[in-house]
């Protein structure tokens, strides 16, 4: 089974050091073939690799680590700015101290095409956690008393309260809650410029609007009543958030 993994919008600026031109090709192959890597250059010693890379923006190295003048270890040693290091080589001897260079991966020669998207799966991983912002979550919520505890719902995911007798239902992204509350209550604390009472039982979220006329109002396939004498404010408050 291959451990190809594609990831959208992520593409690696890679380059290979090797001082054997059979070992390159190899290498290269597998890069243009894999969709998350673009090849921006090629190298043959350390020395050649140390120079071309103040000219050239790298985001990963295959390299090797016996070669001669300089080894792969002596070259990190002499870079101010290292690139993600995935170690291609044919001695198993150097394993141990390959990962004293922070290196993403360390592959044995003869470099398999299901080995090779392993080590790279692990470098695209590395460079989302690094460049990629996390994913926030709404800094607005409220607290609500539900069933003896205080519960955050997250003013994003709240599509709309509705007002049964004594009790307040929260209709969200996720599920529906019943708390024992005044609509007047919520109507307060619900931030205006996002939350209008469209109807006597209603509070919706104007963001979650869909469709509307001069009777209902559409929330994800849902039709909930709107009073005709709030029809204007809701025009008034969908005009300012457009």
């Amino acid at each position: 089974m291959s451990n190809l993994i594609i990831v959208e919008e992520v593409l690696l600026k890679c380059a290979v050091v090797d001082d054997s031109s059979l070992q390159r090709l190899s290498i290269v192959k597998l890069i243009k073939d894999h969709p998350n890597l673009s090849l921006v250059a090629e190298y043959n010693n350390a020395i050649e690799t140390k120079n071309g890379l103040l000219d050239t923006e790298t985001d990963l190295i295959f390299l090797d680590i016996e070669m001669p003048i300089l080894s792969g270890f002596e070259l990190l040693d002499n870079l101010p700015n290292k690139p993600q290091i995935i170690f291609v080589t044919g001695k198993t001897k150097y394993a141990f101290k390959a990962f004293d260079y922070d290196a993403v991966d360390y592959i044995h020669k003869p470099v398999t095409k299901d080995r090779f998207n392993n080590a790279v799966n692990k470098a695209v991983n590395l460079y989302k956690l690094k460049h990629q912002a996390p994913i926030q979550e709404d800094d607005d919520f409220i607290f609500v008393k539900s069933n003896l505890k205080n519960r955050k719902v997250f003013l994003s995911k709240l599509k709309y309260i509705q007002a049964l007798g004594d009790y307040v239902k929260f209709v969200t992204e996720k599920d529906n809650f019943v708390v024992l509350a005044t609509m007047k209550s919520f109507e307060k604390e619900l931030p205006s410029e996002r939350f209008l009472r469209t109807h006597k039982s209603y509070i919706v979220n104007l963001d979650k609007i869909e469709r509307y006329n001069s009777k209902n109002i559409e929330i994800d396939k849902e039709l909930l009543p709107l009073s005709r004498h709030k029809k204007a404010n809701l025009v008034e408050a969908l005009s300012a958030i457009q």
